[in-house]
């Protein structure tokens, strides 16, 4: 899922209308030109040669600027509808129904400058605004909205704007044609993880599967001198401190990481759900979290024990946030705090999710062996887990969820806190602060969501929400709107 962080391009659609000052299309053309390319945002748009100031007025000019959005449909991510005056809804409506582009949409409006309401000034893109909503709606074309109304594209709000936009885009361009990898069977103890595939299927999301036995096999043919081995052997020890773990140890951790390398590489995978226990440690002899926690720190996520639809809420918040994600479960009170938690998983979360491991503290991470998994198999049959405390801060959930019975795709997002509270225990763990916690636990409880929760360090419940409930129409609660 690395094109969390590619370059977006934008196609550019001017709004004008005839009897409305069209000077000003020219100068909101330029300040918007000027503003994308600030937040670098490469534009496809028509030219002043093209039509008059580059902008959309009439069918000729709807054609227009639909085949060009045509002939770079493989590069749009996304569409941003700009009024610099009222601008003529018909011709709006008809440049993305004939695009054809199916991606995001943003409408923006100039605002007007009390001070200057002349005829020859006045825009009345306030009012425009609102008559090329209501084509979009009729056209049955998906839109989104800036925070205000009318806003200046030089400002922070529309800043802010771009910026909730533009992960809209990934996440919609992200899953929409997501490869996960399964690895491995669910543990059977898990039938928390079940899921549908055909349901994600049919929202693009593909699986391709692996069964341990092949990766076993793959891995113990690798040649202790295979170049591709003493690379990913560098990587892993280049990664994070590693403790109590002999070369034989590390060896298998390698391998098992290049037999995933080579077999993503083959299928175009963009993430993995991985059967983590008790096979990899009776049949093979390592935890893989050391291995999936350096995958969904590169924005590849792989969340533990297959569970596949976990693998898909922490894309989107990747895709959203350009930062890595975790998969963690909600797993304890904070003594009687209601609205604190502690969140936990054995570990394999990325390293830039916990605390700076460059500044010596006690909760700093490291990778040692499995703590409740050498007590049953040995440490030698246990090693490779990542454990240390998640840094403080401002923090995203989101948990994805195949509805068999009903034939849809659900999930739930949020926003919270990690704090410094004190905690000394085993695994990757942090305590959450979380506004009505009570009243998500219940509406987790309440609607049988599964008790892992992908979690990112941004705050992008709201751009999740819009990708996922808007553009790719599944079933959202964003607690945040609920308190």
């Amino acid at each position: 899922m690395k094109n969390g962080t590619k370059p977006l391009t934008l196609g550019l659609v001017v709004g004008n209308r005839g009897g409305f000052p069209d000077h000003l299309c020219l100068s909101g053309r330029a300040t918007i030109i000027a503003v994308l390319e600030r937040e670098g945002i490469k534009v496809i748009a028509l030219s002043p040669e093209d039509t008059l100031f580059g902008s959309v007025e009439s069918l000729a000019d709807a054609q227009k600027c639909a085949e060009l959005f045509k002939a770079h449909r493989e590069e749009i991510d996304g569409v941003l509808v700009t009024l610099p005056n009222f601008g003529d809804e018909r011709a709006v409506a008809n440049t993305l129904r004939w695009a054809e582009l199916n991606v995001p949409v943003l409408v923006h409006a100039f605002p007007d400058d009390a001070q200057v309401m002349s005829a020859a000034n006045r825009r009345d893109s306030f009012c425009g605004k609102i008559s090329v909503c209501n084509n979009l709606k009729q056209y049955g074309i998906k839109y989104s909205l800036t925070a205000l109304h009318t806003v200046d594209p030089e400002s922070e709000s529309f800043r802010q704007d771009l910026s909730r936009f533009t992960g809209i885009c990934r996440v919609v361009g992200g899953l929409k044609n997501a490869r996960i990898g399964a690895i491995g069977a669910r543990p059977t103890a898990f039938n928390t993880v079940r899921y549908s595939e055909k349901l994600l299927e049919r929202a693009g999301i593909s699986i391709e599967t692996l069964d341990l036995s092949e990766v076993f096999g793959r891995a113990n043919r690798i040649p202790n001198d295979d170049p591709r081995l003493k690379a990913k052997l560098e990587q892993v020890t280049a990664y994070l401190p590693i403790e109590n773990t002999p070369s034989e140890g590390l060896l298998k951790i390698a391998k098992f990481g290049a037999v995933v390398d080579a077999w993503m590489e083959q299928y175009n995978l963009g993430g993995t759900a991985i059967q983590c226990w008790t096979a990899m440690q009776e049949y093979y002899g390592v935890v893989p979290c050391a291995i999936m926690s350096m995958m969904s720190n590169d924005l590849m996520p792989s969340a533990c024990e297959t569970d596949i639809v976990g693998v898909v809420g922490m894309a989107a918040l990747a895709l959203a946030s350009g930062k890595p994600s975790a998969i963690v479960d909600w797993n304890n009170n904070y003594g009687d705090d209601p609205d604190k938690g502690v969140i936990f998983h054995c570990s394999n979360l990325p390293r830039d999710v916990f605390v700076d491991p460059t500044i010596a503290t006690e909760d700093i991470p490291i990778i040692i062996p499995h703590e409740t998994l050498a007590e049953i198999y040995g440490p030698e049959k246990a090693y490779g887990s990542v454990v240390g405390r998640v840094r403080s801060g401002a923090f995203t959930y989101c948990r994805v969820s195949t509805d068999d019975l009903n034939g849809k795709i659900v999930a739930y997002v949020g926003q919270g806190e990690s704090v410094d509270d004190p905690l000394k225990t085993w695994g990757g763990y942090g305590v959450v602060r979380i506004p009505a916690f009570q009243k998500l636990l219940h509406y987790i409880c309440e609607n049988g969501y599964e008790h892992h929760v992908a979690m990112n360090l941004s705050e992008t419940a709201a751009t999740v929400e819009e990708a996922m409930a808007n553009y790719l129409e599944w079933e959202v609660y964003n607690h945040d709107k609920e308190i």
